[in-house]
């Protein structure tokens, strides 16, 4: 099944560079912290403490390779969710950090060209076409596409609404005895 993809995202490109890990997206010293409000006037203080004063809603990280990399810290991702991150563009992805990305319902887009999309840029990302505009330049930048069955989790809002869905969906078990 191809799920609907949703019209084109629109966003700020805030630009990173490479190895970008997770004690730098969410320190370690805000762990105790359990209000995703709160966690995100933390997100990325271990490399640009004024990020989280600056974020607006619909902005879109994009950064170079191994981005996510370290622990399997999940409060990264959802401080990214809280402060209204939808998209993460970089040229690789730890491989934890991008299931638990998706799995939370951020968009994470793996772009060989990332790292050449200008910060503060405009950006209009097609996820059908597979590509990023950069609106004021009009520069493309194609990108992998995702998988169906991880586009579905991400449509869903995460693997749990997903799941929730997809376990309403079957019909009631019989038990005879």
């Amino acid at each position: 099944m191809n799920p609907s993809l949703p019209a084109p995202l629109r966003g700020r490109a805030r630009r990173f560079g490479d190895d970008i890990d997770t004690d730098v997206i969410y320190p370690g010293k805000f762990l105790a912290i359990l209000d995703p409000a709160q966690m995100a006037s933390h997100l990325m203080a271990g490399v640009d403490p004024s990020f989280a004063s600056t974020v607006r809603p619909h902005d879109v990280i994009v950064a170079g390779k191994f981005f996510g990399c370290g622990s399997s810290r999940e409060q990264a991702v959802l401080a990214m969710a809280a402060a209204g991150i939808a998209v993460v563009v970089a040229k690789s992805f730890a491989r934890i950090f991008y299931r638990n990305g998706l799995n939370s319902g951020l968009w994470l887009l793996r772009c060989p060209l990332a790292d050449t999309i200008p910060d503060l840029a405009t950006l209009r990302i097609d996820l059908t076409a597979c590509q990023i505009v950069d609106e004021g330049s009009g520069a493309t930048f194609a990108f992998e596409p995702v998988p169906p069955f991880l586009a579905q989790i991400v449509l869903a809002g995460g693997l749990v609404p997903h799941l929730k869905a997809r376990l309403a969906q079957r019909p009631p078990e019989v038990h005879v005895g």
